[in-house]
């Protein structure tokens, strides 16, 4: 798994410092934590704000990036900070609300770190696919062709309902690409599949150059797929 890949996953930082942080153990006490916890944090964009335009504005990059993801990665840094509270303190009252708040958000932040690496800007290769390609066999032998694929993914993501992404998904049992919605972040999340692709339809991730036209946003982002990184995404999964 590249760097990129592993951004999402976080970084492991001592207990003392934990145990400081949450305020539930001394640095000498690290045992009453019940194991350790990560600290996430917000990924770098591969290009600038502006380079996705005229497909996805700089305004929307910029707080799609750095106000939507950041709240995403700093709502899991809590929630994952209370779960190891309520272990210290054996206290799991709100065991309910914080496993939710850690789907919620650990699912952000992990679509949304996809999300970037699956764009490029048309000069550094987006919107292109090569026809040798891995990741293009493999659409051909799940979906007939690409045009049905991309008929089928265009359809998924119009048609979730409320907030939520669609996504291409490698199902490891049989070897085949799969087309998902997932709605919020997390509900109708599959099993054993890895994802590969994903566009965002939140509101947030268009409304301010599409207003309520998703489908005219879903249309213009496959201008900027950045299919190098799907492949290689597609690749890694299957070995």
């Amino acid at each position: 798994m590249n760097t990129d890949r592993r951004t999402f996953l976080g970084s492991g930082i001592a207990l003392a410092g934990i145990a400081s942080t949450i305020g539930i153990a001394s640095a000498q006490d690290t045992s009453a934590l019940a194991g350790a916890i990560h600290k996430h944090s917000l990924p770098a964009l591969p290009y600038g704000y502006a380079e996705l335009e005229p497909f996805i504005d700089a305004q929307t990059m910029e707080l799609h990036h750095s106000k939507h993801h950041k709240a995403y990665v700093d709502g899991l840094n809590k929630a994952e900070a209370e779960l190891a509270k309520a272990r210290a303190n054996g206290d799991f009252s709100l065991i309910q609300h914080w496993s939710k708040q850690c789907a919620f958000h650990g699912g952000g932040h992990a679509l949304h770190t996809l999300f970037w690496q699956c764009m490029a800007p048309q000069s550094k290769g987006g919107g292109s696919l090569e026809s040798s390609s891995s990741l293009l066999n493999g659409i051909n032998t799940s979906f007939g062709t690409f045009e049905l694929f991309k008929k089928q993914f265009t359809a998924a993501a119009i048609a979730v309902e409320g907030s939520g992404w669609a996504l291409l998904h490698y199902r490891k049992d049989d070897d085949a690409l799969i087309i998902l919605q997932a709605e919020n972040q997390h509900k109708l999340s599959s099993w054993n599949t890895v994802p590969i692709l994903g566009i965002d339809v939140w509101e947030h991730a268009y409304y301010l150059k599409y207003q309520n036209k998703r489908a005219d946003y879903v249309n213009a982002w496959w201008n900027i797929v950045n299919w190098n990184a799907v492949n290689n995404f597609y690749e890694q999964a299957k070995s």
